[in-house]
């Protein structure tokens, strides 16, 4: 027992001496694998490089704790900007790749204060508070990263959003800075006020090589169709000021006019449309009786009388929306807003958003010479009509111009669409709301079976020297309200075209394009301008079709012309470049069952310019081959769909004693 005792008495005191020498050593063993694995996780969640960047939050953000950059006057400055780029020449959508979701990545650039050698900022308002917003929703959506190996997109931090505030050499050199500016390939540039006094540029002039342009002002000659994204000039009253949803119908006035700053030409006719027309028109101005400032922005007056602005907008039908010293004007979201229709008279203005937004759903375009007409063209579009553009008006505001969020991540799902396009947005998705109202919606018995006219057409034009005669057909072919674009096909090689002031001045983008060749052929290319399904071909002396006659024979057998024409026809027509308007003859009539509406026009063709070497149908073989794919047609729809008639039967009222307004084409068939 004393033997098992004086062990115990040992036992106990041994124990704890050696846990406390086991337990000193797991603890520095712990200690040492525990730092291992924190220092671990900071190399391999720790920014891999300056490029990298947290979470945007607005405290991030601050331009007091930003790194001070300063620009060497020898900076390299980019060049002036491309406008031949397009997608596939100027942009690497292989940095895109695939993944999952069908979504592009981009990469916001931390924040930097540039200043040049003296010290003096690149910008005089620094970030504002607009692209700031801008960024935190960019940060905060799916297409997000903050890895720049990951990215497809690149945003500058810098803010070009207001050319006035920006010092364009230096804003140019600070881009040329950026880590992954590579001649701006696949950046994106956000600005809303181009240019500046006395000529008003339509695009930013801030050097930038490739980089995409996402614009509040393009014109048809500074838009490069397909690449550049034309977006809204933001109003600041949409934050500020609440406009309930007004449910659509007549309004107090019929037409009003509530910009300040229109040019002196403009006013003196609206004034002569205020006397003409009376209490149906209201034309404001800027109340010369209130101290300037915030308040005063948002009154307007007339004759003494003040008026809540843009609360006033709700009361009219139709806002006029005029060009002021730039195209793009923030009046326009105004007019959205409050569910007012707006008439736009901005000759040659890239709308917003026109890539996929159908403008003629929500608003009416008019040409500037045609001002004195407008309330004669107002007022013969139908009530029914009003009250849908009314509704879209409101709706093209909530989706995409309510925000500088909307505005930003609608750019950004468009480039996506063109970068994944099988997966891109449809037509109606992007312009149907998402709730259908049943007053809204047609008896199905009328819906059309084609695809509807809202993409529109492009017009190729293919033209040599005739110019007056080509301005002529640009003209009339303006008038077409399903044409989205107008392309000509200049093929003389040894002359140039008409300066750009002496074009027509139309609705829609015109594009000039210049062969290297004088190729018959040129007119069937595939010019990267062309972005409808539905093309028109027509030569430049084609001067006596009317705009009636275009639209009433696009809203119908195009898509079957395009995509059921049976057989090899539509080859053969393209082989022997003839008889297209006898093959769609027959597929009218053999679908119909009918005669053809219009086969020899009762007008005689003119074409003042026109001699006897200039066209393909003076040539006595173009007769003999009509002949001959008459019956290759027949045979290969198996029987003469076509029938003889002697009966012209208009089927729009052409020539019955109805009131003009009451004819839905009242120009076809007119000499």
């Amino acid at each position: 027992m004393y033997t098992s005792g004086k062990y115990s008495s040992r036992g106990p005191a041994l124990i704890p001496r050696m846990k406390t020498k086991h337990r000193i050593y797991y603890i520095t063993l712990f200690s040492v694998v525990l730092l291992g694995l924190i220092a671990t996780g900071m190399f391999q969640f720790w920014p891999h490089s300056i490029e990298s960047t947290a979470d945007w939050t607005l405290d991030k953000r601050s331009v007091h704790d930003a790194p001070l950059i300063r620009l060497p006057v020898s900076s390299p400055i980019p060049e002036r900007g491309d406008l031949s780029c397009r997608m596939h020449t100027c942009f690497d959508v292989y940095r895109c790749g695939y993944n999952p979701k069908n979504r592009i990545k981009v990469y916001i650039y931390p924040l930097q204060r540039f200043v040049d050698e003296l010290g003096v900022p690149i910008s005089s308002t620094g970030l504002s508070r607009e692209y700031n917003d801008l960024l935190s929703a960019i940060s905060d959506s799916d297409f997000y990263t903050d890895d720049v190996t990951r990215a497809c997109l690149f945003i500058p931090s810098i803010d070009v959003l207001n050319q006035n505030s920006l010092r364009i050499r230096e804003t140019a050199q600070a881009l040329a800075m950026l880590p992954r500016w590579d001649k701006g390939m696949n950046h994106l540039l956000f600005n809303m006020l181009p240019g500046g006094p006395p000529d008003y540029n339509t695009a930013l002039d801030v050097p930038r090589d490739r980089a995409l342009l996402a614009g509040g002002g393009f014109s048809t000659w500074t838009y490069r169709q397909g690449y550049d994204v034309s977006i809204p000039v933001y109003s600041p009253l949409s934050a500020d000021v609440d406009l309930p949803e007004r449910q659509p119908g007549p309004r107090h006035y019929f037409i009003l006019s509530s910009q300040t700053a229109i040019h002196r030409e403009y006013r003196a006719e609206l004034e002569r449309l205020k006397e003409e027309n009376g209490e149906a028109l209201l034309l404001l101005d800027k109340c010369s009786n209130l101290s300037q400032g915030a308040a005063s922005a948002r009154k307007r007056c007339y004759k003494g009388q003040v008026y809540d602005y843009p609360q006033i907008l709700q009361e009219s039908s139709f806002c006029v929306v005029l060009r002021g010293a730039r195209l793009g004007q923030a009046a326009l979201s105004d007019v959205l807003q409050a569910g007012c229709v707006p008439v736009i008279l901005a000759d040659s203005y890239i709308l917003p958003f026109s890539e996929v937004l159908d403008w003629k759903r929500a608003s009416v375009v008019i040409p500037e010479e045609k001002l004195s007409e407008m309330y004669t063209i107002l007022k013969s579009i139908p009530h029914r009509q009003v009250e849908e553009m009314q509704r879209q008006a409101r709706w093209f505001w909530e989706a995409y111009f309510s925000s500088m969020k909307a505005i930003g991540l609608t750019t950004l799902q468009i480039i996506n669409d063109r970068i994944y396009p099988y997966a891109a947005r449809t037509y109606e998705q992007w312009n149907n709301p998402p709730v259908v109202k049943w007053s809204s919606v047609n008896s199905p018995l009328f819906l059309p079976l084609i695809p509807p006219r809202a993409p529109g057409f492009t017009a190729v034009v293919l033209t040599y020297d005739r110019v007056e005669s080509l301005f002529r057909v640009i003209t009339e072919i303006s008038k077409v309200p399903s044409l989205a674009k107008l392309l000509v096909v200049w093929n003389n090689q040894n002359k140039s075209p008409p300066e750009e002031t002496l074009w027509p001045k139309i609705s829609v983008p015109l594009k000039v394009v210049r062969t290297k060749e004088n190729k018959l052929s040129n007119r069937f290319f595939p010019y990267d301008e062309i972005e409808t399904e539905a093309v028109l071909a027509i030569d430049d002396d084609i001067i006596m079709l009317t705009s009636d006659e275009l639209q009433f024979g696009y809203e119908y057998f195009n898509y079957l012309y395009t995509y059921k024409m049976p057989g090899d026809i539509k080859n053969w027509v393209d082989a022997h470049m003839n008889c297209e308007d006898i093959a769609m003859n027959f597929l009218v009539a053999n679908i119909t069952g009918k005669a053809p509406i219009k086969v020899t026009p009762r007008k005689k063709f003119k074409c003042p310019e026109c001699t006897a070497i200039d066209g393909l149908s003076l040539d006595q073989t173009h007769m003999v081959e009509r002949s001959e794919c008459i019956n290759k047609f027949a045979s290969v729809f198996g029987t003469m769909p076509l029938k003889v008639v002697e009966h012209r039967a208009d089927p729009v009222l052409y020539k019955d004693d109805f009131p003009e307004k009451l004819k839905s084409f009242p120009n076809i068939g007119s000499l």
